[in-house]
């Protein structure tokens, strides 16, 4: 068994209104208690908006501390899943059924 990382892409600015998003909040629940009953789900959180991150980077021997993301960009990480599946195509089964629920990109890579 190896852990892969499913990594949802998530659009810069506000969230769907409630209307789109609960139903889609309710077929994840549904989605993640799949993965709990097969013995797949490892951990997972969404994540706070982006403009909530805080950069740490090392810099001439000090660490310098900006608020926001590292890049500027039109996308970021919205929200993740560790899954521990057999193999790759197992894993990309995952995040296909995950990407199709969500609407949105998933990255699927394995962990060291």
């Amino acid at each position: 068994m190896k852990d892969y990382m499913l990594s949802i892409v998530q659009p810069d600015g506000d969230p769907p209104p409630p209307e789109v998003l609960d139903p889609i909040l309710r077929d994840l629940a549904v989605l993640n208690q799949e993965m709990r009953d097969r013995g797949v789900w490892v951990f997972g959180a969404g994540l706070h908006d982006v403009s909530t991150a805080t950069l740490l980077r090392p810099k001439d021997g000090d660490v310098l501390i900006t608020d926001g993301p590292f890049a500027e960009g039109k996308e970021h990480l919205g929200g993740f899943m560790i899954i521990r599946v057999e193999d790759l195509d197992a894993a990309l089964d995952w995040g296909r059924r995950l990407s199709l629920l969500l609407g949105l990109p998933v990255e699927v890579r394995p962990c060291a």
